[in-house]
């Protein structure tokens, strides 16, 4: 896979970040936070099936690395609620978001046989070091502990499902079947997760709060789905990384919607931000 990024994919996973902002907040917001997470996983199931019934079959040699997403995309889930439960979005997004770039390139480098310029790995660096400033300019108290247990854990997983749909989806032979395959299956179990943590209790959250969450769903369908078509048009350590501007998107959405403080370190970090995004389009 060749190091440069065309500038249009580069843009969509940038568009990418600032959806997967939104769905977030959304996530972040809900009165009952279970409950939207399984009117996402619906969303995400309906969207899969007419995904797959546009698109062609992917390639049988993909279908193992979609049954691993899958998993870890549930696993991913249940962690991100766990998050959310604990800490603030503009500490915990940032650090979940920031961890994930740093694992995929490191992978992506020693194991996939993708090599970025020093140009293209500054801006890897300059990317996560922003994020980590998001994270940690208001400092960190002992009852934060555990956000930020979850919130480093979510980032693993991340890293995870993006290493493995960036291999599966160049064996799948199209984007969006396979993206279909991924959402139509985790959607699911992402609404059993929740029924087992919540039982009976889920369906008046549901029935509540389905005008917010099913348009998160739908959010969050669009936002991974451009992921997925951009790491069959450049290298996985790129898309990552530029998918996590979304950060910045988050940072303002904390400010404005849930009055926690951005300050004068966020807004330097976020420029860091932009500085290497920059870097990472240099060819």
């Amino acid at each position: 896979m060749s190091n440069a990024f065309p500038l249009a994919p580069a843009l969509a996973v940038i568009f990418a970040g600032v959806l997967h902002a939104t769905w977030n907040a959304v996530a972040k917001a809900a009165p009952d936070r279970y409950a939207g997470f399984a009117l996402i996983g619906l969303a995400q199931a309906g969207a899969g099936l007419l995904m797959m019934a546009l698109s062609g079959i992917p390639a049988r040699a993909s279908w193992p690395w979609i049954a691993a997403s899958i998993a870890l995309h549930v696993v991913y889930t249940a962690l991100l609620a766990r998050s959310y439960e604990l800490g603030d979005f503009n500490q915990v997004y940032p650090l979940a978001r920031g961890t994930g770039p740093l694992i995929v390139a490191f992978v992506a480098a020693t194991t996939l046989g993708e090599h970025l310029s020093t140009p293209q790995l500054a801006g890897v660096a300059a990317v996560c070091g922003g994020l980590g400033v998001l994270a940690f300019s208001g400092g960190v108290s002992r009852t934060q502990a555990g956000a930020i247990g979850a919130a480093l854990l979510t980032g693993v997983s991340i890293a995870g499902y993006t290493l493995v749909d960036g291999v599966g989806v160049r064996h799948a032979g199209t984007a969006t079947g396979y993206s279909g395959w991924l959402f139509f299956g985790m959607g699911p179990l992402v609404v059993l997760w929740v029924y087992l943590v919540q039982g009976r209790a889920l369906w008046p959250g549901v029935a509540a709060q389905w005008r917010i969450g099913l348009p998160g769903g739908v959010i969050s369908v669009l936002s991974y789905g451009i992921v997925v078509w951009a790491q069959t048009r450049g290298a996985l350590a790129a898309v990552a990384a530029l998918r996590e501007t979304g950060v910045i998107t988050g940072a303002i959405i904390g400010a404005i919607f849930f009055h926690e403080r951005m300050g004068l370190p966020r807004f330097a970090a976020a420029g860091v931000v932009v500085v290497g995004v920059a870097l990472i389009n240099l060819h």
